[in-house]
């Protein structure tokens, strides 16, 4: 595949296909009433979650005392069950970094152990790479954009590409909406 496919673009909001197996997500949030690179941490995925109840069956981040490392577990609702399809977790380990006019997330996926606490017939998302790209256009307007990338083996069905961009619409939509609404 030569060229990327816009698999939703709706609300400034693009999910796109870059080749097989690997997507990218951006968007961007402007609030003239916060600093913006204040708030882009990992208390984002807490947010994401308490916004997106429908969305999540749980999430739990252990942030190290440095607040720039992460591990996360985080357990999705059962949305592909009539299709036969597993319940998903993610299981990782994420790195903040800080450059100038940038925050950048690096994820990889924990597959040494599995994390404690899930049910037996959950299975883990094989990501293969999972980057964020934080870009400060001022110091109220950030441009976001996810990269991820899933393992060789992992069969992703033309329309559950276009099903998991609705839910990714959903969950940044109600994420936006919440950060560009707070006045402080």
């Amino acid at each position: 595949m030569d060229s990327e496919t816009i698999l939703l673009d709706k609300e400034g909001f693009k999910f796109i296909l870059i080749q097989k197996k690997n997507y990218k997500l951006t968007f961007s949030m402007e609030n003239n009433f916060i600093y913006m690179p204040k708030i882009i941490d990992f208390n984002l995925i807490k947010l994401i979650y308490e916004l997106n109840p429908d969305v999540y069956d749980k999430i739990e981040v252990n942030i190290d005392p440095s607040g720039n490392e992460a591990i996360a577990v985080i357990l999705m609702k059962h949305f592909f069950e009539d299709l036969g399809l597993s319940q998903k977790y993610s299981f990782i380990h994420m790195k903040r970094l800080v450059e100038e006019n940038k925050i950048l997330f690096k994820s990889n996926s924990i597959t040494s152990h599995r994390p404690k606490g899930l049910p037996d017939h959950v299975e883990q998302m094989a990501i293969e790479d999972f980057n964020s790209v934080c870009d400060i256009i001022t110091p109220h307007k950030i441009s976001f954009t996810f990269n991820i990338k899933f393992n060789s083996e992992v069969l992703i069905p033309q329309f559950a590409e276009k099903m998991v961009g609705t839910i990714l619409f959903k969950i940044f939509k109600r994420v936006k909406q919440f950060i560009e609404n707070i006045r402080l």
